[in-house]
């Protein structure tokens, strides 16, 4: 808190923040920790799914307590890197289907009756889940209106051009911006 309130302090301009979650407290999570491969239990709309949406409003009414406000949520970083990833790595799985429902029934109707003016950003993976968890995700008109815009990774992108991807994405659903949200160097050791 004290470095975001230096940075905005600093900047000229107001700076528009997003906050992504890495995992759920364990006692939510179908593996029993916070690490490795695991889902949310149960199913949208049961008491975890809504229990974690009310972490994101809670989240965002204590920073609001220090004067810092978020322009922005995504409902996961990278999903699915969570059916991948190393088991020390904390993280939360989701299919397009499961974070479609997710949004649809708790989350978004969270942060909509909510004080916050918060958006909310999905996907944040790879683009190379473009534009097919677009097509399941704001193909779905309650998941839609929630939905302000697309979280995109670069890590991927040499894969899929972006014209199979970002733009395909963006003639489906040009009411969505795309945003990429997670860049690195050096994320390929041979490079």
């Amino acid at each position: 808190i004290p470095l975001l309130r230096r940075a905005l302090a600093m900047s000229k301009r107001p700076l528009l923040l997003f906050a992504s979650p890495w995992t759920a407290p364990a006692w939510m999570k179908s593996n029993g920790d916070v690490r490795g491969k695991g889902t949310l239990k149960g199913k949208a709309g049961d008491k975890y799914h809504k229990t974690w949406a009310n972490y994101f409003i809670k989240f965002l009414d204590e920073y609001a307590k220090h004067n810092v406000t978020f322009w922005a949520v995504t409902a996961q970083n990278e999903p699915l890197a969570g059916l991948f990833t190393p088991p020390q790595a904390p993280t939360i799985a989701f299919t397009a289907a499961q974070q479609r429902d997710f949004i649809a029934q708790d989350l978004g109707p969270a942060l909509a009756r909510s004080p916050h003016r918060t958006r909310l950003l999905m996907l944040d993976d790879q683009r190379i889940h473009l534009p097919h968890w677009a097509k399941v995700v704001l193909g779905n008109a309650t998941a839609a209106r929630y939905v302000a815009g697309l979280a995109v990774h670069w890590y991927l992108d040499a894969i899929v051009p972006p014209g199979c991807s970002l733009e395909a994405t963006h003639k489906l659903f040009p009411d969505h911006f795309l945003l990429y949200t997670e860049a690195c160097t050096g994320f390929f050791m041979f490079r």
